[in-house]
Parts: structure tokens; sequence; C-alpha cells
């Protein structure tokens, strides 16, 4: 039997994809931003609730942490072949703790999803049922996360960090191939990085919110950018201030866009903007559109570049994994 030989020379660590993602962030930032806004849009879509999907989903990594520990692996197709999936010892209170929620919180919602037929409860058994897979069946987040490594792996590549040679097809299709594996890294970056946010903003719609704000200010000043012939990369600080200070102010976002982009009540935007407002996280502008301010820059800056590190572990884990499949 060939042993395969790992060349750990060729593998990546967690700093050396943070530090290139920080110091290219303006290479990457719109695609970071869209990346989490469309995962933002399926999870608040899939029940109208984005607490709902953040229990199903949280209920899901269990299981494919214990294919993991059990060295069982499906494809993408094998594994959304199956006729449910069963989670083992389910807890209110680890849930509560993985969430950062409340029991009546996450009772209420448990509950709902059973009324709903997601979920069926047997004891501290839980099955999901077949009918869910559409609302978290990763259809097109699959493509937009390789799209997303495939950009750090160029700047990878071009800063002689990793030399395996790679397309984005060749990314996603890893990903299908070790499907459990890989989305269970995707479920462990993206969940407390979510709840990460939820904390920060005390909900995840007012987040929801902040960030199609925050995506629309972002695509102004690319736009800009590009007009100015802006040709260095810049770095994670300098975009920002950019973002912040300079750019894009003039062409805000209205509630009702906002309402028609993420399906979020226009009711219910108009509120949680007030909020956003009297935390001076956003502003009206002169046309009486959302855009960010100042204050979001140096509250959230030291925040986010450490929850940045979730992110960078996730694309070494997957970029190391083409290196020894």
């Amino acid at each position: 039997m060939n042993i395969q030989e790992i060349d750990f020379s060729k593998t990546l660590t967690d700093d050396q994809v943070y530090d290139s993602i920080m110091s290219n962030y303006s290479d990457l930032s719109k695609d970071w931003i869209f990346h989490q806004w469309n995962w933002m849009n399926s999870v608040y879509a899939s029940f109208h609730d984005h607490y709902k999907y953040m229990i199903v989903i949280s209920l899901i990594e269990k299981t494919l942490q214990f294919y993991d520990q059990m060295n069982v692996q499906y494809s993408y197709d094998e594994y959304y072949a199956k006729t449910y999936l069963q989670i083992e010892k389910f807890s209110i209170t680890e849930l509560c703790e993985k969430l950062d929620l409340p029991k009546e919180t996450v009772r209420r919602k448990i509950l709902e999803l059973e009324k709903e037929g997601v979920i069926t409860r047997s004891k501290k058994k839980i099955l999901i049922d077949r009918k869910a897979f559409p609302f978290v069946k990763p259809v097109s987040q699959i493509k937009l996360s390789s799209k997303y490594i495939y950009l750090v792996y160029k700047i990878l590549n071009k800063e002689k960090i990793y030399s395996k040679k790679l397309d984005q097809k060749t990314i996603e299709n890893i990903i299908k191939k070790r499907f459990t594996l890989s989305w269970r890294w995707f479920y462990r970056m993206q969940i407390p990085l979510i709840i990460g946010y939820h904390k920060f903003f005390q909900d995840l719609v007012t987040f929801h919110i902040w960030g199609t704000i925050c995506m629309n200010q972002a695509l102004n000043v690319k736009k800009q950018l590009s007009t100015d012939n802006q040709k260095p990369s810049l770095d994670y600080f300098t975009t920002n201030n950019i973002l912040i200070e300079n750019l894009g102010t003039n062409s805000g976002i209205s509630a009702m866009s906002i309402s028609d982009m993420t399906e979020i009540p226009r009711a219910t935007i108009i509120r949680k903007c007030k909020y956003l407002i009297k935390e001076d996280l956003i502003k009206m502008n002169e046309k009486k559109q959302y855009v960010l301010t100042s204050m979001n820059f140096r509250k959230i800056l030291p925040y986010q570049t450490e929850i940045f590190r979730y992110k960078a572990k996730f694309i070494r884990k997957i970029l190391n994994l083409l290196v020894i499949s």
C-alpha cells in the first residue's frame, strides 16, 4: 500500500493566511462583504428568523463533528441523499451556550421548528427532516466560498507562500468531495463569527441591516477606487479609513432598498436603524439614505480583526486539504 508523504513545508499556518488577508484587504473586501451578506440573506430567508436557522445548523454541525471524530466522511451528494439527520444527546443548555441565547428563546424556537415539521424530538434525540435540507443546502454558498478562497490563494501564490497550482473549480470540487469535513470547518467559522456580531449588535436583524449598508458603501468605494486607478493593494486599516472617512457617503441606501434586498420588513428596518443611529454606527446623508459613520470604524475595528482569525483558519484548512489530497 502506498502511503502519501506530506510535505509540511508546502502547508500554511493561520498567521500566514491572516496576514495576507489583512495586508491585501482592498483586493478582497468587496468579495468578503458580499460573501457574508449572501450568507446572512440565506440565514434569514430560510425561516424569516435568523435564530431558527442558527439552531438548525448548530445541530447539523454537531453531527458533522461526530462524523469527523469517527473518521466518517460523506460527499455533498451522499450527504444530501439521506432521509434525515440524527443528532444524539440533544441539549437545550448546550445550544444556549453555543449561541449565547436565553433558554426561553431556544425552547420557543425549537417548538416552532417542531410545529413546522423541520425537526422531531424523541427524548434526548433529535431528527432533522429531509424537508429542512433545501433551507440549509449550500448550493450557491459553496461557489461563493470557493471564489473567495481562490482570491486569497492568488495572493498567497503571488507572495510565494503557497505553491500548489489551483483554480476555483478545483477548490469547489474538494469541498464537495470532502463535504462533511469541509462544511464542519465552514460552520465552525460562521457560527462563532455570526454569534460574535449578535453580541456586538444585540441581535442578528440589526447586524444584517448594518451589513447591507456596509456592503452598499463598500461597492461604492470600490467603484471610486477603480475610477481613481488605485493600483497598490491597501491593508485593512487604510481600506476602512477610506470607506468611512472619504468615499461612498454620497450614495447611501434607503430603508425600502434594504427591505427589497433582505426581505426584512421596512418597519423593522426603520426601527433598527434608529438604534444604529443612536449608537453612532450609521447616519443619514442629505438624501435621507443610510451610510456608515467613523464611530463604526473605531468601535468595530479591534473586534473585527480578531474574528477574522476564524476566516483565516477555515481558508488555511481548505488550502492545506488540497495540498494533501
